[in-house]
């Protein structure tokens, strides 16, 4: 298979544009690979909150590495090919990990909620051992769900150019490069794939309509201001990255507009995980100072 060609303006563009990602690769694998230290080597941040944020992170670091280094490749190269297993690969891991980071933002949102509206029982009912039950669930979920639908379309038969119009292996390309239209197939995707999208949007609203009612009964300003800075920088990254994944994949007009789709996924796939780490780190204290300790010693 191959990737539909990249315009090339000149010579001096393509060196630039090329220094410019690379600079943002190394930048996300920076930003996420310190918080992870830093929760590592700092006992204050043994907590569920910095432990399912470190685990976060971490997701963030392979999510990256599963589609940049062969969209470095591909930028360098004049052919742009991909085998059909490392095609199927790219779409797993791709799309495994996306669903995974779903998972996690709900955990996430399960998280605040106990700590605001249940901060008695916080430290009885987060447990050590729960939050480790609900990270391996996370990780367990995110790559099995897509397993049975991949397999399923790695065994279509495919014709035509076989180039994908995308820089990644997105399941709308490939499915339009098979032989005969298989509906059966792309119904059982089209239902299974949203699933880990919606499921976990539906968890995080229902769990921050909960933290709502609960900050909104709190007497005081400053009270307020805390309870919702508690939250902030969590809600930030379900923006960033529920916003463009429904742009990408909602919009009703997005299977028609190709180029749209490859902005919209460059945007969630790398500069949504290059702003996480920034979002996390100017919003909380504890975080803040972790880094600087890590980034001084």
């Amino acid at each position: 298979m191959q990737y539909q060609d990249i315009p090339r303006h000149n010579h001096k563009s393509m060196e630039s544009n090329l220094l410019g990602f690379i600079l943002t690769t190394w930048n996300i694998l920076m930003g996420n690979g310190s918080i992870i230290c830093a929760v590592r080597w700092d006992q204050r941040l043994h907590t569920p909150m910095y432990i399912l944020l470190a685990n976060f992170s971490f997701l963030e670091i392979w999510y990256v590495t599963s589609t940049v280094p062969n969209m470095l490749a591909n930028f360098l190269s004049d052919t742009k090919v991909i085998s059909f297993s490392g095609c199927f690969l790219q779409f797993y891991f791709f799309f495994s990990l996306g669903s995974a980071e779903c998972f996690f933002l709900a955990v996430m949102a399960f998280d605040r909620y106990l700590a605001i509206c249940r901060p008695l029982h916080y430290p009885t009912l987060m447990t050590g051992c729960l939050c480790n039950i609900l990270v391996v669930s996370c990780w367990i979920l995110g790559f099995l769900w897509f397993l049975i639908p991949i397999i399923i379309i790695s065994q279509m038969s495919f014709c035509g150019s076989r180039t994908i119009d995308h820089f990644l292996c997105d399941p709308g390309p490939l499915l339009a490069l098979t032989c005969k239209r298989a509906l059966l197939i792309e119904l059982v995707f089209s239902s299974l794939s949203p699933l880990p999208l919606v499921i976990p949007f539906l968890f995080i609203m229902g769990s921050y309509i909960l933290v709502l009612r609960a900050v909104l009964k709190v007497p005081s300003a400053a009270g307020k201001r805390k309870a919702f800075s508690t939250c902030g920088s969590h809600l930030a990254v379900v923006s960033l990255f529920y916003g463009s994944v429904l742009v990408m994949y909602g919009s009703p007009t997005s299977e028609h507009e190709a180029g749209m789709q490859k902005i919209v996924t460059l945007f969630y796939s790398v500069l949504t995980p290059l702003l996480n780490p920034v979002i996390y780190s100017l919003r909380n204290k504890d975080m803040k100072k972790a880094l600087q300790k890590f980034l001084v010693t």
